[in-house]
């Protein structure tokens, strides 16, 4: 995904100023917003079951 539709589903689940996160901090951010595991690419993702998680292809690359 691209940071630019990332900060846009950031400022719709209420983040404000987008500007001050890396991708990985925004999506970590949306990730507890939503109430999920802040699990984007750190070392879980070798053992994730998380399938239906909208970040799991950009996690795993």
């Amino acid at each position: 995904m691209r940071l630019s539709e990332i900060e846009n589903k950031a400022r719709k689940s209420g983040i404000k100023n987008t500007w001050r996160y890396s991708k990985k901090e925004l999506i970590r951010t949306i990730q507890k917003q939503e109430g999920n595991f802040d699990c984007f690419d750190t070392p879980a993702k070798q053992t994730c079951e998380q399938t239906l998680c909208c970040w799991r292809t950009d996690c795993l690359k």
